[in-house]
């Protein structure tokens, strides 16, 4: 490490500064159990805003299963300050990627977003009253191989049923890059939504294996990207033997090649094992707890 920080103050006009601590609104701890990244001053700054420092806590974000549409019926509200409480939400999940998935789905209704929609968000805000002091823990001394989890939600948007995909990558101990995404086409099964959000997860992995290879950290093997249905990964392996792949676009079916490159691997987990299902749905509290631990995301160790 000493010799790259040489290396870097010959190449480039440079200081030495010592440690990071803070950077753009994020907070760097660097313990001997591994590096902490939070985002807690900026948490409180957007309680403050919006005037809910003081509010009861609750313990997940978004009520399990709930549903939202555009047209709900309710009175509007002022779709600035919405917009502007969406978008703090949104550079939130720098480092907190369990809020992903609202932040994510609220933000579709930012044209005309009404008292339940706000309503909604200001419970987002409630869960990070009772969690300012969580962010991602990345321990020394894990295995340093990038893994992958791919998932959607079949048809989850009542506006016009099409589904959200929802991957995650972890290297080592923690998640390192993530999506939570409504998908641009109408899927016809289950099948389909979930192969597609398999595509993309795919074109993340091959992205992040270039960027793990310029930094040195070189994934010897295909990145394994983990999918829990076997119709998605069979379509994968043979999407021209499949009646039900014909009309699902081209530019999807590239994960097959990327397979017989021995860039990724596609393997099955079982659904409670399936890391992604957090940006995908909202999930009752126990199954919620457990995957934001799952990924990474805990409290700050004092």
């Amino acid at each position: 490490m000493q010799n790259f920080k040489q290396d870097m103050m010959q190449a480039y006009e440079m200081s030495d500064l010592g440690l990071l601590n803070y950077f753009l609104g994020i907070e760097v701890s660097q313990v001997k159990e591994g590096i902490f990244i939070s985002q807690k001053k900026y948490t409180k700054s957007i309680l403050q805003k919006f005037k809910m420092m003081d509010c009861r806590h609750v313990v997940i974000p978004l009520a399990a299963n709930e549903k939202f549409r555009k047209d709900d019926g309710e009175k509007k509200v002022n779709s600035s300050l919405f917009r502007s409480l969406i978008g703090s939400l949104l550079y939130l999940t720098s480092t907190r990627s369990d809020i992903m998935f609202a932040a994510s789905l609220l933000s579709r209704f930012m044209q005309e977003p009404s008292q339940v929609h706000f309503g909604a968000a200001k419970r987002v805000l409630r869960y990070l009253q009772g969690t300012m002091d969580y962010g991602i823990m990345y321990k020394f001394g894990e295995n340093l191989n990038l893994i992958g989890y791919s998932d959607s939600d079949w048809a989850g948007s009542i506006d016009d049923m099409k589904s959200t995909s929802g991957y995650a990558f972890l290297f080592g101990s923690s998640i390192c890059s993530w999506l939570s995404k409504k998908q641009s086409v109408v899927a016809q099964s289950t099948a389909e939504a979930e192969y597609v959000s398999a595509s993309k997860a795919t074109s993340q992995a091959i992205w992040l294996r270039r960027i793990f290879e310029d930094i040195g950290e070189k994934q010897k093997r295909g990145i394994v990207l983990y999918c829990d249905n076997k119709s998605a990964i069979a379509i994968a392996k043979n999407p021209v033997s499949h009646e039900r792949s014909k009309h699902i676009s081209i530019k999807y079916h590239f994960i097959r090649e990327a397979q017989e490159k021995g860039e990724i691997q596609l393997h099955y987990c079982q659904t409670g094992e399936q890391l992604a299902d957090i940006f995908t749905k909202a999930l009752p509290r126990e199954k919620f707890c457990y995957l934001r631990e799952r990924i990474g995301v805990i409290k700050q160790m004092h």
